[in-house]
């Protein structure tokens, strides 16, 4: 049996025009059109998908619609290479190259089809409702039909095999993990990539008693982690009384590392939106948040005032913030390219690139020549950001230690860790990846890709 052509459907007979308002048809146009924002114009997915500014067409979608689009666009992205290898497979020739809307459409059928719980037919339905009703697809409708037909019938198979041939990355991406971490941890790294992350709390206290309630597990770092989520957040206990607040195991790590910080003026730096914050007001420190966005500004104070913590909030450019007194301490946790979050942000890998690296990596050293002079001396600042990329970590930092003379790298040593001791590299730096793990059981694989550095200025 011949496999289905760019070509087959000439479209000299009109096709017969397909209902507007068909049952589900619009959730999946705005998919596609998302998916497009994504992939072709480098647009954040949560930017997009956010509730009170994202996309028109998915906000005026109602609450269940809308989580409809996120599962099929975090499955297609997730999975973007493996579903990319499958359609080709379907194909006798790549599509034209001005068919990207058609592309887009497939992979929106494609993810629900092999990765979500949607019923063959439908998607099948859909896609070809879709094709028909759209200008710009309506002569391939019958493409559409025969490629997706063709997937259902193979997909027992194939899917395996194609998931065993494929990393979910732009070639770029790959190859920079393993210039990085080497072949083996590369594709450890890959593979988590493809599974949906549990979820990590922090805890005021009494980690067991939160484990016990929320139905997880306490990890070395004191984190409760649970695997996933059943409902919101705000339906869970403790929610209300603020007795702890989503934070990635690894993401809790930097603001340990400054030590007993209690009755000590502490700036945390690129703040929003707030978890680092909470840790610091919660060790005793008197805090003074500081973010260039006004509304992540806004999420930051909505956090604090639910966990009933408070904190000066500053917004301000880092680079202009001067402070009427040095702190006694500072972490920055600064912008980056955001790849050590994949799990979490599939978007990220199809949405950067490595001048975007390069740019942020400047960025990042601007920022830190400055937040080092807004410390006292003999001060501590913690760097830090959830980048797996050395350029904007190890890099930079080394090269910011050689060029500057008035701090010092103050090592970050194993036993401050306990249990997590090989999260700590041989220069003193924290380095974390999803491959790696917090304890024996299943739920204790995975956590966000950090970078942290403890510097001191000097005396």
């Amino acid at each position: 049996m011949s496999r289905p052509t760019a070509r087959r459907v000439t479209g000299r007979t009109r096709p017969t025009p397909e209902p507007l308002d068909k049952p589900g048809l619009e959730t999946r146009r705005v998919a596609t059109k998302l998916l497009a924002a994504v992939v072709d114009a480098h647009a954040s997915l949560d930017g997009l998908t956010d509730p009170a500014h994202g996309q028109p067409n998915f906000r005026a979608l109602d609450a269940r619609d809308r989580s409809l689009v996120r599962a099929i666009l975090m499955s297609a992205l997730r999975h973007r290479s493996t579903i990319e290898a499958l359609l080709a497979r379907r194909l006798e020739r790549p599509l034209p190259a001005n068919a990207r809307a058609l592309s887009h459409a497939l992979h929106v059928a494609a993810a629900q089809i092999l990765f979500l719980d949607v019923p063959d037919s439908a998607a099948v339905d859909l896609a070809v409702t879709q094709a028909k009703s759209d200008p710009r697809l309506a002569r391939f409708s019958g493409l559409v039909n025969g490629v997706l037909r063709n997937l259902i019938r193979v997909k027992a198979r194939a899917l395996p095999a194609a998931l065993a041939q494929t990393r979910e990355a732009p070639d770029w991406f790959a190859a920079r993990l393993e210039a990085a971490y080497g072949a083996e941890k590369t594709a450890a790294i890959l593979a988590m990539h493809r599974l949906e992350p549990p979820v990590d709390f922090t805890v005021r206290q009494d980690p067991q008693r939160w484990a016990e309630a929320l139905g997880g597990i306490v990890l070395p770092t004191g984190t409760v982690r649970i695997a996933k989520l059943e409902a919101g957040v705000d339906t869970l206990p403790g929610f209300e009384e603020g007795a702890w607040w989503v934070q990635d195991a690894a993401a809790s790590l930097p603001a340990k590392l400054l030590g007993d910080i209690a009755g000590t003026r502490v700036a945390d730096l690129c703040a929003a939106p707030g978890g680092k914050t909470a840790q610091l007001i919660h060790a005793g420190a008197d805090v003074t948040a500081v973010d260039l966005s006004k509304s992540r500004l806004k999420r930051l104070a909505e956090n604090l005032k639910r966990l009933r913590l408070e904190a000066q909030i500053v917004e301000s450019d880092i680079r202009k913030f001067e402070p009427e007194t040095p702190f006694d301490a500072i972490l920055i946790d600064a912008p980056c390219s955001s790849t050590g979050t994949v799990r979490r942000h599939p978007d990220v890998p199809w949405t950067k690139t490595p001048e975007d690296i390069e740019k942020l990596a400047s960025l990042q050293r601007a920022l830190l020549d400055h937040a080092v002079t807004l410390v006292k001396p003999g001060g501590r600042i913690v760097f830090s950001n959830c980048s797996l990329d050395p350029t904007e970590g190890e890099v930079m930092l080394e090269a910011f230690l050689a060029e500057t003379s008035h701090v010092a790298l103050d090592p970050i040593q194993p036993d401050e860790l306990p249990g997590i001791a090989s999260f700590v590299t041989p220069q003193g730096f924290l380095r974390t990846t999803p491959a790696d793990r917090l304890g024996e059981e299943p739920l204790a694989q995975g956590l966000d890709g950090f970078f942290a550095a403890r510097l001191m200025r000097k005396p």
